[in-house]
């Protein structure tokens, strides 16, 4: 039998620019008012707002609630290496 690799899914639901409810969140490596790093089953996504607050983070069921003024989300592209990496081979 093979081992097969059984991926985390992903979602999120946006309420009317104020509240961002996310699952299949592995890790939020860094936050502040304006914005929110996540490492989701999908890559990285940047959220970007006013007034971000994490209203709810629980790890092990891979959920996220954030509250605010939601001005733009960005998934990262994973395939691509960065600036850093290219410049210092």
């Amino acid at each position: 039998m093979s081992e097969q690799t059984v991926k985390t899914a992903h979602s999120l639901i946006l309420d009317n620019r104020s509240t961002l409810s996310l699952s299949g969140v592995e890790d939020v490596p860094g936050f502040d008012e304006q914005t929110v790093n996540l490492s989701t089953a999908c890559g990285t996504l940047i959220v970007k707002g006013e007034n971000l607050h994490i209203n709810k983070l629980n790890l092990d069921s891979k959920d996220v609630c954030i509250d605010g003024t939601i001005n733009s989300l960005q998934y990262l592209n994973t395939n691509q290496k960065s600036i850093k990496s290219k410049l210092f081979k």
